[in-house]
């Protein structure tokens, strides 16, 4: 299937790996048909490969309806998009909407997904976060211009969707690992280790992701490895990542910090890559 250059991520995303592409490209498989990706994010690998079959997943299951929104409606969905404008009353007021949970359960899935898309342009740093209730609670960005309604990559990513065989969930990804074919490339981009206690972050979706659970996704690679699956990992350079990926093929890239708050601590940073063939 030809690739469409105007397939590019919706939302941005913690942790997206757009920035990325240029070193993770070299390192994937030369052929891919059937690919898996776990923790989709943003997207920003799906859409580069454009693979002919799909298996994507994350537990933030708002994202992935606005995904498949965009597969069966998109039409009516850029429509919605059109009719929030970049204003801070507007933006605390449709924030606010999942706060009466009644009221929001009435709503359409084409205006949940407008809001999830609108927050995420206008939001802070286009930031997706969500307190322990599973509420968004970034501030304003308080952006000039913001993109609001971008329907040629809307468009595209919903001819992609329908031209491909894809198939969605929003579950825990050792169950979406378990069930994929045995030639299917995988593709890993989890919360990442904190490199400093103050560097955590997990709140793109309610609960949190420890090192009990970065052994747990270990363990999962491993069965991967077992099974004669490709993978390939995005994590943190830190100690015990190091040590957890101890035996499989590492590289490292430099990727730049941008959630910080303060802009003096935003920089670049060591990730590493973790394959487990050549």
């Amino acid at each position: 299937m030809r690739r469409n250059a105007l397939v590019a991520p919706i939302v941005k995303w913690v942790g997206g790996k757009r920035q990325l592409l240029q070193d993770l490209t070299p390192l994937f498989p030369k052929e891919i048909t059937s690919y898996c990706e776990p923790f989709l994010g943003g997207g920003a690998v799906l859409f580069k490969l454009q693979p002919e079959v799909a298996y994507i997943n994350d537990i933030n299951s708002d994202l992935m309806d606005v995904y498949q929104i965009i597969r069966d409606n998109v039409e009516d969905l850029i429509e919605a998009l059109a009719q929030h404008p970049n204003e801070k009353d507007h933006f605390y007021q449709v924030r606010d909407w999942d706060r009466n949970k009644e009221q929001y359960r009435q709503l359409s899935k084409v205006q949940r997904a407008a809001r999830i898309i609108y927050l995420n342009k206008t939001c802070y740093n286009g930031l997706f976060r969500v307190n322990n209730s599973g509420e968004f609670n970034t501030p304003f960005g308080n952006y000039k211009k913001p993109n609001i309604v971008n329907a040629p990559a809307l468009t595209a990513v919903s001819q992609y969707f329908q031209q491909a065989q894809i198939f969605f969930s929003s579950t825990d990804y050792a169950e979406v690992l378990a069930e994929i074919p045995s030639h299917t490339f995988v593709y890993l981009d989890p919360p990442y280790d904190p490199v400093s206690v103050t560097a955590n972050f997990t709140g793109y979706s309610r609960g949190g992701f420890d090192q009990n659970e970065q052994i747990r996704l270990r363990e999962c690679c491993d069965e991967l490895d077992r099974r004669g699956i490709k993978f390939m990992l995005s994590n943190s350079a830190t100690e015990f990542i190091l040590e957890q990926y101890d035996g499989y093929n590492i590289t490292t890239v430099k990727a730049k910090r941008a959630i910080n708050s303060k802009a003096s601590r935003r920089g670049q940073v060591d990730e590493v890559v973790v394959r487990n063939y050549e």
